[in-house]
């Protein structure tokens, strides 16, 4: 029985080999950054389709022979089906799709499936409609923040800004949606959603897990996407968060120069754009994140905009920047610093001082809210939740702006998925998966990651280009102020008409705020009008 087994493996082996070799791989440039090794190559599917999951919807397949390694982890055939919303003054039809994109190396072997959920308005000219890419960041986070916080038909709903982790998954109409001007497609990197690996080489999830391996793996899906729709002739947005502030620029770079797919705006949500400005001896972190510090102690008097913290940032910028630059040895510039800095976070005066009012993010958020016991979030820092351990020397503490998010969300989008766009895979759903932040290969040698330099290159490669970047005011993890500093140093043809900062009331997540939601959907609105 065994060797009988063995022979039809072997056989169907042969038979599949002979179909990828006579398959013409269509390779993936290399990458557009010079200094920067090759990253993987992916290429198109080859021509004859593999077989489909024995486990998907409507069949079990053939139970005497038992399917390829490959094939048990393949996700289910795409689910389409037809959807509407009401929301005020409008009822919106649509194609929704819930399925997976199959990546291949350019032997033409299969290495992984990239889930996505996409949303295609009825009755429209598809050629002249924009359409839209979303992704999270992390790495390690899906897509379903953005769909089911801000700019999908659904959204999920809260009492007040902030979720409890027990609050009600239901999801309702998203008044907000972006639907009404742009088709939207949700994508999911590897290790998060369910997209899986379909290899089980340690070197393809090393090559995944790498910023030029992601972002090579993500343009190709977004390529693969617009051919498998017809969709090539539409204008392409870009719309990335967080870590997205890395892959942002990237991508798009990768899909002007590797994939030969011009993109139209590129939006960034709360982004990271140079790792080298936030840790370590930079001075330039404290700078970065004091105009926030001080938003938050202002917020707890009242309501607060960005307009309000202009003298802060006037601060920052100048006698700020200064006093740092002059080091601890002058104990002058050391002490008036820490009580400025004090007088405008609301932190006791004696812990700033010994702190010499340099506080890096944790540090504030266990201090802010110290004498009362409490600690601030980093996502939203305007949130405020029960430290764990008030006596402890130490820090010991979870996020209460996000954490409570991560249960709410996942039942959400996981339901979404199974039950209204009837698509069911196997296996869990990663809202957040720390395994994939953990592998992350950031590089190496003395150059953090950044996308400053990609930034310039699609801005100055196509001058139509237009880039929207929003922040929320009391966000820790990625401070407005910072992206502030690295936007003001484009040159000039990074003009105020073509790279634009917003900043709205509101964390990490600022669009879980109705008012912020509202202002940044007219923000997207007008710039992908912009061009037409």
């Amino acid at each position: 029985m065994a060797v009988r087994f063995a022979a039809r493996f072997v056989a169907r082996v042969l038979i599949v080999l002979s179909i990828v070799t006579s398959s013409r791989a269509e390779n993936v440039s290399p990458p557009s950054t010079p200094e920067a090794p090759a990253s993987p190559s992916l290429a198109s599917p080859p021509a004859t389709p593999s077989p489909r999951q024995a486990g998907s919807p409507g069949g079990r397949g053939n139970a005497s022979a038992a399917p390829a390694p490959v094939e048990q982890r393949r996700l289910p055939e795409d689910s389409n089906t037809k959807q509407s919303i009401a929301v005020p003054g409008r009822t919106l039809a649509f194609s929704a799709t819930a399925g997976s994109i199959r990546l291949f190396n350019e032997k033409g072997e299969p290495q992984a499936d990239i889930a996505y959920t996409s949303y295609q308005l009825d009755g429209v000219n598809q050629r002249e409609r924009p359409v839209t890419f979303f992704f999270n960041g992390g790495p390690g986070a899906s897509s379903a923040y953005l769909q089911l916080g801000n700019a999908g038909p659904w959204r999920l709903s809260f009492e007040g800004d902030m979720p409890t982790a027990s609050a009600s998954p239901d999801l309702k109409p998203n008044a907000e949606t972006w639907l009404d001007f742009t088709d939207l497609v949700f994508i999911d990197p590897v290790g998060t959603g369910y997209s899986r690996f379909v290899a089980t080489d340690e070197e393809v999830r090393k090559r995944f897990f790498s910023i030029d391996g992601d972002v090579n793996a993500l343009a190709v899906t977004i390529r693969r996407w617009l051919e498998k729709y017809d969709r090539l002739l539409s204008p392409k947005f870009v719309v990335g968060e967080s870590y997205g502030g890395i892959r942002g620029p990237r991508i798009v770079r990768e899909l002007q120069t590797g994939q030969g797919v011009g993109v139209s705006g590129l939006i960034l949500v709360s982004p990271l754009f140079d790792f080298r400005e936030y840790g370590g001896s930079s001075l330039l972190q404290y700078v970065a994140s004091l105009p926030t510090m001080a938003a938050v102690a202002r917020q707890a008097k009242g309501a607060v905009t960005r307009a309000d913290m202009a003298d802060v940032e006037a601060y920052a910028r100048g006698e700020f920047l200064a006093d740092l630059v002059k080091g601890e040895a002058d104990s002058q510039a050391t002490t008036r610093l820490a009580d400025r800095v004090a007088a405008l976070t609301g932190v006791d005066q004696v812990a700033s001082r010994r702190l010499s009012g340099r506080f890096d993010v944790s540090e504030f958020r266990r201090e802010y809210g110290r004498r009362d016991g409490k600690i601030t979030g980093r996502y939203d820092a305007s949130v405020l939740g029960l430290d764990p351990d008030p006596d402890s020397s130490s820090s010991h503490f979870d996020d209460p702006s996000g954490d409570p998010l991560i249960a709410p969300l996942t039942s959400a989008v996981v339901d979404l998925t199974t039950r209204t766009l009837n698509w069911r895979p196997d296996g869990a759903y990663h809202l957040l998966n720390g395994s994939v932040g953990r592998a992350w290969d950031f590089g190496r040698g003395t150059n953090p990651p950044q996308s400053i330099s990609q930034l310039r290159q699609i801005l100055a490669l196509d001058p139509k280009l237009r880039l929207l970047v929003g922040h929320g005011l009391f966000d820790l993890a990625t401070p407005y102020f910072g992206s502030q500093i690295q936007l003001d140093q484009l040159p000039r043809y990074a003009s105020p008409e073509r790279v634009k900062l917003v900043v709205y009331p509101g964390g990490h997540m600022f669009y879980f705020r109705q008012p912020s939601r509202q202002a940044f959907r007219a923000e997207a609105e007008a710039l992908m009008n912009s061009g037409r």
